[in-house]
Protein backbone atom coordinates (compact mmCIF):
# COMPACT_ATOMS: atom_id res chain seq x y z
CA UNK A 1 0.00 0.00 0.00
CA UNK A 2 2.93 2.76 1.52
CA UNK A 3 4.68 1.34 -2.28
CA UNK A 4 1.53 2.37 -4.43
CA UNK A 5 0.72 5.80 -2.73
CA UNK A 6 4.90 6.53 -3.03
CA UNK A 7 4.67 5.60 -6.97
CA UNK A 8 0.81 7.82 -7.17
CA UNK A 9 3.00 11.06 -5.52
CA UNK A 10 5.81 10.28 -7.76
CA UNK A 11 3.77 10.01 -10.76
CA UNK A 12 1.58 13.08 -9.89
CA UNK A 13 4.51 14.80 -8.90
CA UNK A 14 6.14 14.82 -12.21
CA UNK A 15 2.85 15.29 -14.17
CA UNK A 16 2.25 19.01 -12.64
CA UNK A 17 6.13 19.57 -13.33
CA UNK A 18 5.69 18.66 -16.92
CA UNK A 19 2.37 20.48 -17.16
CA UNK A 20 4.35 23.87 -16.23
CA UNK A 21 5.01 27.05 -18.73
CA UNK A 22 7.92 28.84 -18.98
CA UNK A 23 7.85 31.62 -21.29
CA UNK A 24 11.90 32.48 -21.18
CA UNK A 25 14.95 30.48 -22.18
CA UNK A 26 18.64 31.44 -21.66
CA UNK A 27 21.33 29.25 -23.20
CA UNK A 28 25.01 28.39 -23.72
CA UNK A 29 26.83 26.33 -26.68
CA UNK A 30 30.15 25.91 -26.78
CA UNK A 31 31.95 24.41 -29.70
CA UNK A 32 35.50 22.91 -29.86
CA UNK A 33 37.75 20.31 -31.47
CA UNK A 34 38.70 19.35 -28.25
CA UNK A 35 35.34 17.77 -27.72
CA UNK A 36 36.02 14.96 -30.37
CA UNK A 37 39.76 14.77 -29.82
CA UNK A 38 42.29 15.90 -27.64
CA UNK A 39 45.28 16.10 -30.63
CA UNK A 40 42.96 18.46 -32.96
CA UNK A 41 43.60 21.96 -32.82
CA UNK A 42 42.75 23.41 -35.89
CA UNK A 43 40.65 25.41 -38.51
CA UNK A 44 37.28 26.30 -36.86
CA UNK A 45 38.59 25.80 -33.29
CA UNK A 46 36.54 27.45 -31.14
CA UNK A 47 33.12 29.12 -30.76
CA UNK A 48 31.30 30.10 -27.68
CA UNK A 49 27.48 31.71 -28.14
CA UNK A 50 25.09 32.75 -25.39
CA UNK A 51 21.61 33.80 -26.11
CA UNK A 52 18.32 34.73 -24.41
CA UNK A 53 14.86 33.93 -26.20
CA UNK A 54 11.35 35.14 -24.95
CA UNK A 55 7.84 35.16 -26.31
CA UNK A 56 6.50 38.07 -28.44
CA UNK A 57 3.41 39.19 -26.97
CA UNK A 58 1.68 39.82 -30.05
CA UNK A 59 0.22 37.12 -31.21
CA UNK A 60 -1.43 36.27 -35.12
CA UNK A 61 -4.32 33.72 -36.09
CA UNK A 62 -2.13 31.40 -38.43
CA UNK A 63 0.84 31.43 -35.47
CA UNK A 64 1.36 29.14 -32.60
CA UNK A 65 3.96 31.69 -31.17
CA UNK A 66 6.41 34.30 -32.42
CA UNK A 67 10.02 34.01 -30.48
CA UNK A 68 12.14 37.14 -30.08
CA UNK A 69 16.37 35.98 -29.36
CA UNK A 70 19.26 38.39 -28.32
CA UNK A 71 22.52 36.38 -29.12
CA UNK A 72 26.15 36.98 -28.25
CA UNK A 73 28.49 34.90 -30.75
CA UNK A 74 32.27 34.53 -31.03
CA UNK A 75 34.46 32.27 -33.34
CA UNK A 76 38.15 31.56 -33.79
CA UNK A 77 39.53 30.26 -37.06
CA UNK A 78 43.45 28.98 -37.04
CA UNK A 79 45.50 27.26 -39.67
CA UNK A 80 46.34 23.40 -39.24
CA UNK A 81 48.01 24.14 -35.72
CA UNK A 82 48.17 27.22 -33.55
CA UNK A 83 51.88 27.45 -33.49
CA UNK A 84 53.04 28.20 -36.99
CA UNK A 85 56.48 29.40 -36.83
CA UNK A 86 56.57 30.81 -40.53
CA UNK A 87 53.99 32.61 -42.26
CA UNK A 88 54.63 30.57 -45.45
CA UNK A 89 53.11 27.70 -43.72
CA UNK A 90 49.62 29.02 -42.86
CA UNK A 91 47.11 26.62 -44.68
CA UNK A 92 44.40 29.43 -44.07
CA UNK A 93 43.88 32.39 -41.75
CA UNK A 94 44.41 33.21 -38.49
CA UNK A 95 40.40 35.17 -37.97
CA UNK A 96 38.08 35.77 -35.01
CA UNK A 97 34.80 37.07 -35.65
CA UNK A 98 33.20 38.48 -32.86
CA UNK A 99 29.29 39.57 -33.09
CA UNK A 100 25.85 40.54 -31.21
CA UNK A 101 22.87 39.39 -32.86
CA UNK A 102 19.00 39.80 -32.93
CA UNK A 103 16.06 38.00 -34.73
CA UNK A 104 12.62 36.61 -34.27
CA UNK A 105 11.21 33.43 -34.86
CA UNK A 106 7.33 32.49 -36.37
CA UNK A 107 6.50 29.44 -35.51
CA UNK A 108 3.39 28.26 -37.52
CA UNK A 109 0.00 25.70 -36.87
CA UNK A 110 1.50 23.89 -39.89
CA UNK A 111 4.27 22.26 -38.36
CA UNK A 112 6.70 24.86 -39.97
CA UNK A 113 8.75 27.73 -38.49
CA UNK A 114 10.64 30.87 -39.93
CA UNK A 115 13.69 32.76 -38.45
CA UNK A 116 15.06 36.20 -39.38
CA UNK A 117 18.59 37.13 -37.94
CA UNK A 118 20.58 40.70 -38.00
CA UNK A 119 24.35 40.27 -36.76
CA UNK A 120 26.41 43.10 -35.98
CA UNK A 121 30.20 43.14 -34.86
CA UNK A 122 33.64 42.70 -35.80
CA UNK A 123 36.10 40.70 -37.55
CA UNK A 124 40.42 40.99 -37.08
CA UNK A 125 41.90 41.68 -33.71
CA UNK A 126 38.91 43.58 -32.31
CA UNK A 127 37.15 40.65 -31.75
CA UNK A 128 39.94 39.02 -29.35
CA UNK A 129 40.10 35.74 -30.54
CA UNK A 130 44.37 35.66 -29.91
CA UNK A 131 43.51 36.81 -26.08
CA UNK A 132 40.60 34.00 -25.89
CA UNK A 133 42.39 31.40 -27.15
CA UNK A 134 45.71 32.94 -24.69
CA UNK A 135 43.67 32.11 -22.06
CA UNK A 136 41.75 28.63 -23.30
CA UNK A 137 45.23 27.42 -24.02
CA UNK A 138 46.58 28.77 -19.73
CA UNK A 139 44.09 26.63 -18.65
CA UNK A 140 44.72 23.14 -20.86
CA UNK A 141 48.28 24.02 -20.49
CA UNK A 142 49.20 24.50 -23.67
CA UNK A 143 51.59 26.41 -25.67
CA UNK A 144 50.58 29.62 -26.43
CA UNK A 145 49.70 30.18 -30.16
CA UNK A 146 52.20 32.12 -32.62
CA UNK A 147 51.05 33.82 -35.83
CA UNK A 148 48.02 36.24 -34.89
CA UNK A 149 49.91 38.89 -36.22
CA UNK A 150 49.10 37.79 -39.44
CA UNK A 151 45.22 37.36 -38.55
CA UNK A 152 42.24 38.77 -41.07
CA UNK A 153 42.48 42.24 -40.84
CA UNK A 154 40.14 44.38 -39.09
CA UNK A 155 36.41 45.14 -40.39
CA UNK A 156 32.87 45.85 -39.64
CA UNK A 157 30.94 42.66 -39.89
CA UNK A 158 26.99 42.73 -40.97
CA UNK A 159 25.40 39.89 -41.57
CA UNK A 160 21.64 38.47 -42.08
CA UNK A 161 20.03 34.91 -41.58
CA UNK A 162 16.73 33.09 -42.62
CA UNK A 163 16.13 29.53 -41.19
CA UNK A 164 13.00 27.24 -42.48
CA UNK A 165 12.13 24.24 -41.27
CA UNK A 166 9.24 21.85 -42.17
CA UNK A 167 8.33 19.06 -40.73
CA UNK A 168 7.83 15.92 -43.63
CA UNK A 169 6.75 12.88 -41.73
CA UNK A 170 6.14 11.57 -38.80
CA UNK A 171 5.30 8.05 -37.28
CA UNK A 172 2.06 7.53 -35.25
CA UNK A 173 4.20 6.32 -32.34
CA UNK A 174 5.78 9.52 -32.52
CA UNK A 175 9.08 7.56 -32.16
CA UNK A 176 10.21 9.11 -35.30
CA UNK A 177 9.97 12.07 -37.97
CA UNK A 178 12.55 13.94 -40.64
CA UNK A 179 12.38 17.45 -40.70
CA UNK A 180 13.19 19.95 -44.49
CA UNK A 181 16.28 21.80 -42.98
CA UNK A 182 17.30 25.12 -44.65
CA UNK A 183 19.57 27.94 -43.91
CA UNK A 184 20.84 31.30 -46.09
CA UNK A 185 23.20 34.37 -44.71
CA UNK A 186 24.18 37.08 -46.69
CA UNK A 187 26.79 39.97 -45.49
CA UNK A 188 30.30 41.27 -45.02
CA UNK A 189 31.27 38.10 -43.02
CA UNK A 190 29.36 34.95 -44.83
CA UNK A 191 27.13 34.53 -47.67
CA UNK A 192 26.23 30.99 -48.47
CA UNK A 193 23.06 28.75 -48.57
CA UNK A 194 22.11 25.40 -46.62
CA UNK A 195 19.58 23.10 -47.60
CA UNK A 196 19.31 19.29 -45.83
CA UNK A 197 17.22 17.07 -43.42
CA UNK A 198 16.88 16.42 -39.65
CA UNK A 199 16.15 12.53 -38.21
CA UNK A 200 15.07 12.24 -34.87
CA UNK A 201 14.30 9.40 -32.87
CA UNK A 202 12.91 9.57 -29.48
CA UNK A 203 12.95 7.53 -26.39
CA UNK A 204 9.83 10.00 -25.15
CA UNK A 205 7.13 11.03 -27.64
CA UNK A 206 8.67 13.58 -29.88
CA UNK A 207 7.41 17.09 -30.14
CA UNK A 208 6.32 19.09 -33.12
CA UNK A 209 8.10 21.67 -34.17
CA UNK A 210 6.30 24.24 -32.55
CA UNK A 211 7.14 23.02 -29.07
CA UNK A 212 10.73 21.04 -29.07
CA UNK A 213 14.08 21.45 -27.58
CA UNK A 214 15.68 20.10 -31.33
CA UNK A 215 14.18 23.70 -32.87
CA UNK A 216 14.47 26.00 -29.96
CA UNK A 217 10.82 26.50 -29.85
CA UNK A 218 9.91 25.20 -26.12
CA UNK A 219 9.17 28.52 -24.70
CA UNK A 220 5.11 29.10 -23.78
CA UNK A 221 2.83 31.32 -21.79
CA UNK A 222 -0.83 31.03 -21.18
CA UNK A 223 -1.71 32.15 -24.74
CA UNK A 224 0.00 28.86 -26.07
CA UNK A 225 -1.53 25.66 -26.55
CA UNK A 226 1.73 23.81 -25.25
CA UNK A 227 2.92 23.21 -22.27
CA UNK A 228 6.43 22.27 -21.17
CA UNK A 229 7.55 18.18 -22.20
CA UNK A 230 9.99 15.82 -21.48
CA UNK A 231 12.00 14.86 -24.38
CA UNK A 232 14.74 12.71 -25.31
CA UNK A 233 16.30 11.88 -28.50
CA UNK A 234 19.30 11.25 -30.86
CA UNK A 235 19.50 12.71 -34.11
CA UNK A 236 21.46 13.03 -37.61
CA UNK A 237 21.14 16.19 -39.46
CA UNK A 238 23.22 15.81 -43.38
CA UNK A 239 23.28 18.78 -45.10
CA UNK A 240 25.00 20.46 -48.18
CA UNK A 241 25.96 24.17 -47.93
CA UNK A 242 26.81 26.47 -51.43
CA UNK A 243 29.30 29.02 -50.00
CA UNK A 244 29.85 32.36 -52.12
CA UNK A 245 31.94 34.29 -49.65
CA UNK A 246 33.72 33.65 -46.46
CA UNK A 247 35.47 37.08 -44.98
CA UNK A 248 37.39 34.50 -42.23
CA UNK A 249 39.08 32.78 -44.99
CA UNK A 250 39.19 35.02 -47.66
CA UNK A 251 39.52 38.86 -45.89
CA UNK A 252 37.07 41.18 -46.04
CA UNK A 253 35.96 43.06 -48.91
CA UNK A 254 35.62 46.00 -46.41
CA UNK A 255 39.18 45.96 -45.68
CA UNK A 256 41.64 44.16 -48.28
CA UNK A 257 44.99 44.66 -46.71
CA UNK A 258 45.22 40.95 -45.00
CA UNK A 259 48.34 39.01 -45.84
CA UNK A 260 47.11 35.65 -45.56
CA UNK A 261 44.16 34.94 -47.29
CA UNK A 262 42.93 31.51 -48.51
CA UNK A 263 40.53 30.26 -51.26
CA UNK A 264 37.24 29.70 -50.80
CA UNK A 265 35.73 25.48 -51.89
CA UNK A 266 31.85 26.36 -52.93
CA UNK A 267 30.36 23.08 -52.31
CA UNK A 268 30.32 21.44 -48.66
CA UNK A 269 29.28 18.53 -47.33
CA UNK A 270 27.95 19.00 -43.36
CA UNK A 271 26.82 15.70 -41.09
CA UNK A 272 25.73 16.46 -37.17
CA UNK A 273 24.84 13.50 -35.20
CA UNK A 274 23.68 13.96 -31.46
CA UNK A 275 21.85 14.03 -28.38
CA UNK A 276 19.63 15.97 -26.66
CA UNK A 277 17.14 15.78 -23.99
CA UNK A 278 15.33 17.85 -21.00
CA UNK A 279 15.80 17.12 -17.05
CA UNK A 280 13.82 19.52 -15.18
CA UNK A 281 13.96 23.27 -16.39
CA UNK A 282 17.20 22.37 -17.84
CA UNK A 283 18.13 20.47 -21.47
CA UNK A 284 20.89 19.23 -22.79
CA UNK A 285 22.65 18.27 -25.67
CA UNK A 286 26.01 16.76 -27.43
CA UNK A 287 26.36 17.26 -31.17
CA UNK A 288 29.40 15.30 -33.25
CA UNK A 289 29.54 17.27 -36.26
CA UNK A 290 31.40 16.97 -39.28
CA UNK A 291 32.27 18.95 -42.39
CA UNK A 292 34.71 18.50 -45.59
CA UNK A 293 37.11 21.10 -46.43
CA UNK A 294 36.20 24.84 -46.65
CA UNK A 295 39.09 26.02 -48.10
CA UNK A 296 41.61 24.69 -50.55
CA UNK A 297 45.20 23.48 -49.66
CA UNK A 298 44.68 22.26 -46.52
CA UNK A 299 47.29 20.57 -45.14
CA UNK A 300 44.78 18.60 -43.52
CA UNK A 301 42.01 17.34 -46.31
CA UNK A 302 39.80 15.13 -45.38
CA UNK A 303 37.42 17.56 -43.72
CA UNK A 304 37.26 18.35 -39.91
CA UNK A 305 35.75 17.51 -36.67
CA UNK A 306 34.31 19.45 -33.63
CA UNK A 307 32.17 18.87 -30.77
CA UNK A 308 29.16 21.41 -29.81
CA UNK A 309 27.98 20.93 -25.74
CA UNK A 310 24.90 22.60 -25.46
CA UNK A 311 22.77 23.36 -21.90
CA UNK A 312 19.54 25.47 -21.60
CA UNK A 313 17.35 26.90 -18.59
CA UNK A 314 13.72 27.90 -18.82
CA UNK A 315 12.42 31.03 -16.44
CA UNK A 316 9.27 32.08 -15.98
Amino acid sequence: MKKNILFIFLFTALNLLSQEKFSKEISFITENDLYTSLKNDRYYTNGMFLSFRYLSKKKKENLEKRILEWSIGHEMYTPYKAIVLSVNDHDRPFSGYLYGSFGFENVYKNNKNLKITGQLGVIGSNAYAKELQDFIHDIYGFRKAIGWQYQIKNALALNFGVTYNKQLLKTSSKAFDVSWINNANAGTVYTNITTGFMARIGFEPLQNIANSIAFKTNINDENTRFFREIESFIFIKPSVRYAVYDATLQGSFLNKNSEVTNELVPIVFDLEIGFKFTSNRFSWGYTFNYNTNKSKGLRFDNGQKYGSINVSYLLR
